[in-house]
């Protein structure tokens, strides 16, 4: 039987005067796997924050298992001034110590694609988000932990990092994991039980987001007072999940057959003849038609030989490794940059808008409304439809306080929002957007959807939130980093396998160990040995030192020639270990 690793009893927590939680009663046990959704601000960071002790309750008691090792990953990365990637993820253990553990280089080579030097050493104040995001799941995934508590793990990791990181996650059975993600298809993957923080409760729910989802449905259609808005977005997500998602309806416990039928009776999310007629109207024939083109910045190039159409009505995804131009690529379709060679021809009624992934600057002294209604007062959605900047404000999530709110008060997802709701008021006919979910919530995300749902135009997304990709866009292509563009008619899925192929390829056709090369072999595992026997040595120096140390607690001139001594035999042990690293790297390629 599982045993309990944290239960709260009767929490309630508030800041100022607004109640985040309300009597929340909940407990966590061995090898459970928890994911939380709710509106942001809502409640979710600060409910894990009370699981780990990081917020005590205002009500309530909150206990834990004190064999229980905890660890949580906070929504900030962010380290000691001065500490390095070493002592962030490995702290002060010795490098010979945790190289030679496969799981830990599994772990280095699943997030950073492996370990050197180089890497280790480099500044954690240096890095980006998404390496300081990686650098912060690495410690957690190497410590001997029971749980680990995650808000929002997948921000700035690519398709690839997020699936191996839920692979990771499903090995590792006896692990108890708690997360708060708007990453969809991540609750998928690796949640058995659902969260919902919603006006100050905690609602559980069996299996994962889509389970949660037909589960959700399920209340709704037995509460006849329910929000008709909420209802209309959840039968959405229904109409989403009848595409194909049947198999993840195992989890519920209600009777599967009986889910498949709620979601068979939804009809499309989309009515694609019709907003394929409308696109056409307003677009023509032609919108991008690309021949022989070679992008490039500098003298590097992205992708050479490039002949893509992109035609009205295209709903397109695009995924690709970092640095494979994606971005670039977007950019050049919006006009902003220019291919190196070929040729592009764009229509003439193309009126194309671009959400890049930085905050354009909106004036502080605006409010919301104001923000929007200055681009436009109404805006077509295709067939004789409208709605009002209003209206669009609110199905983005800016109910009527939050349309008078001041732009200097927004957070920064709100910002995001309020840019992305300007752009549609302006209504364009082709909308690129890059990295368009950063900082939504999952409500957000879904009412996105929605709304791009009645899009009649040309859409192109560059997304890490491979649920969100797979809802909008029908269409897929990879950026694989060898210079072309390719079309994946099976999507994400196509694009992993895709590249799992071209990794291993590249190491089938590594050069083979000659004799010679074995002879090397055997060079290297003596250095190697040699150096695990100075390591050794330099250690107990280390050791007899610092208790000398110890001992001279009192006599300052002493401590002055030890901390001296000490330097340079850490300088000497740190040397060694470095050796040992690159040459146990040789040996492992």
């Amino acid at each position: 039987m599982a045993r309990n690793i944290i239960n709260i009893e009767g929490v309630s927590k508030a800041f100022d005067i607004r109640p985040l939680l309300v009597d929340v009663s909940l407990g966590v046990s061995e090898g459970e796997r928890i994911g939380i959704v709710g509106r942001n601000g809502g409640g979710k960071s600060t409910l894990l924050k009370v699981l780990a002790g990081v917020e005590p309750p205002d009500q309530g008691r909150v206990t834990r298992a004190n064999w229980a090792r905890l660890g949580m990953l906070a929504q900030v990365d962010t380290a000691e001034a001065g500490a390095t990637v070493r002592d962030v993820v490995v702290g002060s253990k010795k490098t010979h110590e945790w190289a030679s553990d496969s799981g830990v280089r599994e772990i280095f080579a699943g997030l950073f694609g492996g370990y050197n030097s180089e890497l280790l050493d480099r500044p954690f104040g240096s890095l980006s988000g998404g390496e300081k995001r990686r650098v912060g799941i690495a410690k957690l995934l190497i410590e001997p932990l029971d749980i680990i508590l995650l808000d929002e793990p997948t921000n700035h990791l690519d398709v690839e990092g997020v699936a191996w990181l839920s692979e990771h996650i499903r090995k590792r059975r006896e692990l108890a994991v708690v997360v708060i993600t708007h990453d969809r298809w991540f609750l998928d993957e690796v949640s058995d039980t659902m969260w919902e923080v919603v006006d100050g409760k905690v609602e559980a729910y069996d299996g994962g987001y889509s389970a949660f989802v037909l589960s959700k449905a399920e209340r709704s259609r037995q509460q006849a007072a329910e929000d008709a808005r909420k209802n209309n977005l959840i039968r959405k997500e229904l109409a989403w999940l009848r595409r194909g998602a049947p198999a993840r309806t195992s989890k519920p416990k209600f009777r599967v057959d009986a889910a498949n039928q709620l979601i068979a009776s939804e009809p499309a999310p989309r009515n694609k003849a019709e907003l394929l007629n409308f696109a056409a109207n307003r677009l023509g024939n032609s919108v991008y038609e690309i021949h022989h083109a070679r992008l490039a910045i500098g003298e590097t190039t992205l992708i050479d030989s490039l002949n893509w159409n992109i035609g009205p009505g295209d709903r397109i995804g695009i995924v690709g490794v970092n640095g494979s131009g994606k971005t670039t690529l977007m950019r050049t379709l919006a006009g902003q940059y220019r291919f190196a060679a070929g040729k592009i021809q764009t229509g003439v009624t193309v009126k194309a808008a671009f959400l890049s992934q930085h905050l354009q600057e909106l004036d502080p002294s605006w409010r919301v409304l104001e923000a929007v209604e200055k681009v436009a007062l109404h805006v077509e959605l295709g067939g004789g439809r409208e709605i009002s900047a209003s209206q669009l404000c609110e199905r983005l999530g800016f109910d009527y306080e939050g349309q008078q709110r001041m732009v200097r008060d927004l957070s920064g997802g709100e910002k995001r929002r309020l840019q992305l709701t300007r752009l549609l008021m302006d209504s364009p006919n082709v909308l690129l957007l890059d990295e368009p979910t950063n900082d939504f919530d999952v409500e957000t995300l879904t009412a996105l959807e929605d709304l791009l749902d009645t899009y009649a135009g040309v859409l192109i997304v560059i997304s890490h939130d491979r649920y969100f990709l797979e809802r909008v866009c029908d269409r897929f292509v990879g950026l694989l980093g060898d210079q072309a563009l390719r079309d994946l008619p099976r999507g994400v899925d196509q694009y992993l396998e895709l590249r799992s192929t071209m990794i291993e390829q590249s190491m089938r056709t590594a050069p083979k160990k000659t004799i010679s090369d074995a002879a090397q072999v055997r060079l290297i595992k003596k250095e190697i040995a040699k150096l695990e026997k100075q390591i050794e040595k330099v250690q107990s120096e280390e050791k007899n030192l610092l208790s000398e140390q110890e001992a001279a607690s009192f006599d300052h001139q002493k401590l002055i020639e030890i901390a001296e001594k000490l330097e340079t035999i850490q300088s000497l042990r740190q040397k060694f270990e470095d050796e040992w690293l690159e040459l146990s790297g040789k040996i492992n390629e």
